[in-house]
């Protein structure tokens, strides 16, 4: 049995920025969303979005970029303008949204943000959007099994992480809610818990070998 603590919500109420996140949801939308450190953002990325964005039918995906990793080092973690900058390099074309919401909010936990979001934009039906990899070390969240049951949940092929992410704490917790690939249309209209796991080309592109990269170089 895996157990996830009780997660905290962020109190909104006080932060200048929390009024103002940078972007305008309708309700009836179909939106993804896709968090990271973007540490830096990379090709790997943007594909996880597009394939989100396409296989969903989704009418935006909002890059989350967070103000710092709870499971990460902030010493590895580069600052939060040039990740935002990144981002926004990667996130190609209208239907992608690059915010800064989880340092408006004071949103350390990705179930804090699903909630606040969520109370914000009542009729908006989100999708958390997550690669393969994350899934591999879900069950490490905040609140993981919270998460999973607030909104549903899409997760799209990674290299290396297939076999581990498939057989991952979370993957065995919720497989009764796992959606076949061919149904992810209809995933922004499920009631969570629900996922589908997504397969497609893969993108080799990682962030740690794109700072080990930068960290080599003169």
């Amino acid at each position: 049995m895996w157990f996830a603590g009780p997660a905290r919500l962020v109190p909104e109420a006080g932060r200048p920025g929390a009024q103002r996140l940078g972007f305008h949801l309708e309700p009836g939308m179909r939106v993804g969303l896709f968090g990271g450190s973007f540490n830096p953002a990379h090709e790997g990325h943007a594909h996880v979005a597009e394939t989100a964005l396409h296989r969903l039918n989704l009418d935006k995906v909002i890059w989350l970029v967070s103000p710092q990793n709870p499971l990460k080092s902030s010493a590895e973690t580069r600052p939060l303008a040039e990740r935002l900058a990144g981002a926004r390099r990667h996130a190609r074309g209208n239907a992608m949204i690059v915010s800064d919401a989880e340092t408006r909010l004071g949103s350390q936990y990705t179930i804090d943000t699903l909630r606040v979001l969520r109370a914000r934009y009542p009729g908006v039906k989100f999708v958390w959007v997550m690669g393969a990899d994350s899934l591999a070390t879900f069950h490490r969240w905040r609140g993981w099994t919270q998460i999973m049951r607030e909104v549903p949940v899409a997760v799209i092929s990674r290299p290396w992480a297939a076999l581990k992410s498939r057989t991952s704490p979370a993957a065995r917790r919720f497989a009764h809610a796992r959606r076949p690939a061919s149904a992810a249309a209809t995933l922004p209209d499920a009631t969570a818990p629900a996922w589908v796991y997504l397969t497609g080309p893969l993108n080799f592109a990682s962030s740690t070998a794109m700072r080990e990269r930068l960290n080599k170089a003169p």
